[in-house]
């Protein structure tokens, strides 16, 4: 698994990824807009995962506080095709050690929904620790869905590679 930086030639793939029915229902809904544009500066990337070589999927980080050294991991999808693998864990791991250990961040943070039963163990086996429940914090699919709060922080012990 690598991480690149995404051009303007991945995008078509990118927004029918984040488009398609595997995706969609897990992501915000402003999640394909957030496509529209490439991320430009150090503030904000626009990522692709990349396994052997061809693209399966992508994650949007953006810094929301430059004085505290903080990020936020945004839009984590993976091509349906690629599930299962530990891709999601394995980028998960690769942005701790990019941004808390090369850059140095002092802690990256995500919300995910409640019911996006992937995610939830994805963060928890990159080692990220769960901080809190937003409650019916989303109008998602007809109903009120929680958010639920994850946060690493450059000083958290490391998760071995080899660990769920």
């Amino acid at each position: 698994m690598t991480l690149r930086d995404a051009t303007a030639a991945d995008l078509p793939w990118l927004r029918g990824l984040v488009a398609g029915d595997a995706a969609a229902p897990f992501l915000s809904t402003d999640a394909a807009a957030d496509l529209e544009a490439l991320p430009g500066g150090d503030r904000e990337r626009l990522l692709v995962i990349e396994d052997d070589g061809a693209p399966a999927g992508a994650v949007r980080v953006v810094v929301v506080n430059r004085r505290s050294r903080i990020a936020d991991i945004r839009t984590l999808v993976l091509d349906p095709a690629a599930r299962g693998r530990g891709l999601a864990v394995a980028t998960l791991r690769a942005l701790a050690d990019r941004y808390l250990r090369d850059e140095g961040l002092h802690r990256l943070e995500a919300e995910v929904y409640g019911f996006n039963q992937p995610a939830l163990r994805a963060f928890t086996a990159a080692g990220f620790t769960r901080e809190g429940v937003r409650r019916r914090a989303y109008d998602r699919h007809g109903a009120w869905q929680d958010g639920v709060r994850f946060g690493l922080l450059a000083d958290d012990p490391p998760v071995s590679a080899g660990a769920p």
